[in-house]
């Protein structure tokens, strides 16, 4: 290295120093600052190569580090015994720090809680104590006319199709929309003689005098309902007598407004049927199945996953052009998201904590309806995507961003964030 540089700077002082009639056999000014860029380039590359092994070595340490923390804590540290819970089992006696206990319940009942559980280093153990909880229930189908049912401490709750209500999904809606010939949407008023020997009569509430002198049925739900400004009910609605009730679709419970709907977490409440190995993700009104999965080695470049949704890049030579431009980590994330929810709005955020170069740059680099989407950048660290227009759902969006990072305009390293939202139908 010290002699590359020693050539091009006596060619400098040549340049410099010698008079013109002895600077012939000397390189030409232009000579000289081509070569000094080329020095420039150079050294800024050598340097991009340094810091991108510094940071692999530094990694390299930390994994080593905690494998040997862990081979040390391995043979004191234990955690405390876990108990068997009731009407289920334990696999696994062991409980020395790194050792997984497994848990299954009996049959007719089925598990709450976490089903795995590590010795974790402090001597905790990871995800919470679960239970076996009974299934009858819901195992006698109690639901009709295709309604869902929904486990719940000591009760089930039936979600009724379109179409149909009750608390078993056994009355058709269309059952409270007769004629108002029909005697429970028409009833006799209720009279009084006053002092002056005249008759007043009234109607109930949710009832309107008649000409005929009967009190007759309001009709809420033709009244407000067709009315986006004045409706009562979130989603549908049935008249009753004197009333009215307010539905829900399947996947959400009545708030306790009456009105509203709330989304029912089908993954918190183990009320999905996701696969082993997959995950379960919670939208507006359902659940969805997904699997993350790293990249398969290409080119000397592989990857290995770090966690549930982040796959990072093993260690690769420098020299490969295809280890220089893989991505060092890659990340998944799901968005649900209701329909045609109004724009702009920032959907996700990319940033970086360990900021090695000089700039980073966030693009879009694909994706499937990746056109409705925009990136741009809150701060010199942070990029956000934004949807740009409203979504009638349901839909299925995907993007692929990328998050680059720069020194010296060298390419030190980049991250790709694999991002998938769920639209709903419903605008709640």
């Amino acid at each position: 290295m010290m002699l590359f540089l020693t050539v091009p700077t006596l060619a400098a002082l040549c340049f410099l120093q010698l008079p013109l009639s002895s600077a012939q056999g000397c390189l030409s000014k232009r000579q000289v600052l081509s070569t000094i860029r080329q020095m420039q380039k150079l050294l800024s590359t050598q340097e991009a190569a340094q810091l991108q092994g510094m940071r692999n070595l530094k990694k390299q340490l930390t994994v080593l580090q905690s494998s040997v923390h862990k081979q040390a804590t391995k043979r004191n540290d234990s955690c405390p015994h876990l108990a068997v819970p009731m009407n289920g089992r334990k696999l696994g006696r062991k409980a020395l720090v790194g050792h997984e206990v497994h848990f299954l319940c009996d049959a007719g009942f089925h598990l709450v809680g976490s089903e795995t559980r590590t010795c974790l280093d402090n001597r905790t153990w990871s995800g919470q104590q679960p239970f076996c909880k009974s299934i009858n229930d819901c195992a006698s189908n109690p639901c009709a006319n295709g309604g869902t049912c929904v486990d719940g401490i000591e009760r089930y709750t039936c979600l009724c199709p379109s179409g149909w209500s009750g608390s078993n999904c056994q009355s058709p809606v269309y059952s409270y929309w007769v004629t108002l010939s029909n005697s429970s949407f028409s009833r006799q008023p209720r009279c009084a003689d006053n002092l002056l020997g005249s008759r007043q009569c009234s109607c109930d509430t949710g009832f309107q005098m008649k000409a005929s002198g009967m009190c007759q049925d309001v009709d809420e739900c033709q009244l407000f309902q067709s009315s986006w400004q004045t409706r009562i009910c979130v989603h549908d609605c049935v008249n009753l007598p004197g009333s009215y009730r307010c539905i829900c679709p399947q996947g959400y419970l009545l708030n306790t407004d009456l009105n509203t709907c709330n989304d029912v977490d089908e993954c918190t409440n183990s009320q999905h049927n996701c696969s082993r190995g997959e995950i379960c993700v919670n939208v507006f009104g359902g659940f969805r199945c997904v699997r993350p999965e790293c990249p398969k080695p290409r080119h000397n470049t592989s990857y290995v996953k770090t966690s549930a949704f982040q796959c990072e890049r093993n260690p690769c030579p420098m020299d490969s052009k295809a280890c220089r431009t893989a991505a060092n980590s890659i990340s998944f994330h799901y968005l649900p998201l209701q329909s045609n929810r109004t724009v702009p709005r920032v959907l996700f955020k990319m940033s970086t904590t360990r900021f090695v170069g000089d700039s980073l740059r966030f693009a879009i680099t694909g994706g499937r309806g990746h056109s409705i989407f925009a990136v741009q950048r809150s701060d010199r660290q942070t990029g956000e995507l934004i949807l740009t227009s409203p979504v009638a759902g349901p839909a299925v969006l995907e993007v692929e961003l990328e998050m680059s990072e720069f020194a010296r305009r060298v390419l030190l390293g980049k991250h790709i964030f694999r991002v998938m939202t769920f639209i709903s139908q419903y605008e709640f």
